[in-house]
């Protein structure tokens, strides 16, 4: 994010949460990025369609939940270099929905000077669908 400041590994702290932030999977949003990512789905832009194959509704691509923790991850150390992020996908996150991104650092090993961050995506009844782990350094 230009304009933000970096973030020092000397100023991160173990038990560290991340700024919160609410992820926008509205529906115009999820078909700008499955137009993007070129992968227009019905049960990705189109709720009757999803619903009829038998889903909630059109749920957001799992690319872009990955998308929204990195996101959470840059927002909080803009100069962060993510070396892997794992992601476990429980339940649909579904679109027009709006939910909350988060972390805590878990981990610090300052030989390597690797952090480690877990990381989560919860929707408005407080369950997690979407949830993993990111090793950054900065």
């Amino acid at each position: 994010m230009s304009g933000s400041n970096p973030k020092n590994f000397s100023d991160v702290e173990f038990g560290e949460d991340l700024p919160e932030f609410a992820a926008n999977v509205s529906l115009a949003n999820v078909t700008l990025f499955a137009e993007s990512a070129k992968m227009v789905t019905d049960r990705f832009v189109d709720h009757e369609k999803a619903r009829a194959a038998g889903l909630p509704g059109a749920i957001v691509p799992g690319i872009m939940s990955q998308g929204i923790l990195v996101a959470l991850i840059h927002r909080w150390a803009p100069n962060a270099e993510i070396q892997n992020i794992d992601t476990i996908f429980r339940a649909p996150l579904l679109v027009d929905t709006k939910p909350m991104a988060s972390g805590v650092v878990t981990d610090i090993d300052d030989e390597t000077r690797v952090i480690e961050i877990d990381l989560t995506i919860k929707n408005e009844k407080g369950e997690t669908p979407v949830l993993g782990t990111a090793r950054i350094s900065l």
